[in-house]
């Protein structure tokens, strides 16, 4: 097979990482497969000129716009702190509305999308983005079906990925593509990160949100369920905790915070539980016990469904060591 060309636009207060991930992800996948038969990658840009990325680090395009006319195999756009709020370069989304022409596959890393989105690409399509502006972006491009849990989603020829990181899984994915998952497992290893994570983004991410209005009924539920997590809470004993029926209890929760009481009793109990695998030893069985849940069997049934990963997973990912606390 030929060498693969892989382009990754570039822009002003680009992420860094949204960069340097993919770009090694490539350059490794060299030294695992036959000559000849690896990745060559450029970065492509308005112009020459030396630009700054958001971490301030100077980097230069290898080709401008102009001179990227196609014929690549895979062309990224990396995202950028600016680009979910800011009208990004309209020379960038000139040269993406021609992505599908110039790419076999075509599609962005974290905010990036919102570059695509501007160049019309996202429409019908699904797709995601870093988990903090996947909302921004249901609602800037709503003709696209956003998917804010996923690591990575691939639509037809389009690619898109959540935040940062995740960049380097879309390209380890794509290598596993072209060259199987034992050469991706390779460059996993020799990268030092996982070839496939386990979960979506919600395990990085705070699974509560604040109601709109801090001194209503609502916030006066959830503070109540937030400082008795451990308790047993019905939907009558919430009410009664306000002086409200159970039926006006659910349809203001619901009007206010978009879930059920139950829902959001069990959201608490989640993040309640992360903070005690994160920062403590306690045994899975007294973390279940302590957050409501009854029994740990309950609790990994409940990260399974809500998280995409087990109570012990979490820990050994997220734990917080005396290393790490300094």
């Amino acid at each position: 097979m030929p060498i693969q060309k892989v382009a990754i636009a570039i822009h002003e207060g680009v992420q860094a990482l949204d960069v340097a991930g993919p770009v090694d992800v490539f350059a490794e996948a060299n030294a695992y497969v036959p000559e000849g038969d690896g990745y060559e990658t450029v970065l492509v840009a308005a112009d020459r000129t030396p630009l700054r990325a958001g971490n301030r680090m100077q980097l230069i395009a290898d080709l401008s716009f102009e001179e990227a006319v196609g014929g690549f195999d895979i062309l990224l756009v990396a995202g950028g702190p600016r680009l979910p709020d800011a009208e990004p370069d309209p020379r960038l989304i000139e040269w993406l509305r021609l992505a599908p022409w110039r790419a076999s596959i075509y599609g962005s890393v974290c905010t990036g999308a919102f570059a695509l989105g501007h160049a019309g690409l996202l429409d019908g399509r699904r797709v995601t983005t870093h988990w903090q502006n996947a909302a921004a972006l249901a609602a800037r491009f709503p003709a696209a079906t956003v998917e804010p849990d996923r690591i990575h989603v691939r639509d037809g020829r389009l690619v898109t990925s959540a935040g940062v990181t995740a960049g380097i899984d879309l390209a380890l994915a794509l290598v596993g593509e072209r060259h199987g998952p034992g050469i991706a497992v390779s460059v996993a290893k020799r990268l030092v990160v996982v070839a496939q994570r386990q979960g979506g983004q919600s395990q990085f991410s705070p699974y509560l949100t604040a109601p709109a209005d801090a001194a209503s009924p609502i916030a006066r539920v959830q503070d109540h369920v937030m400082a008795h997590i451990g308790d047993r809470h019905t939907l009558q004993s919430l009410a009664d905790e306000v002086g409200m029926s159970a039926r006006n209890l659910a349809r203001h929760f619901g009007q206010e915070t978009g879930m059920t009481p139950h829902e959001f009793v069990e959201r608490a109990r989640i993040d309640a539980a992360r903070m005690l695998l994160e920062g403590t030893d306690r045994a899975l069985k007294a973390v279940a016990y302590d957050c409501g849940f009854g029994t740990a069997d309950r609790m990994r049934i409940v990260f399974t469904d809500r998280l995409g990963v087990t109570p012990a997973h979490y820990r050994a990912n997220f734990q917080r060591t005396s290393e790490t606390r300094g």
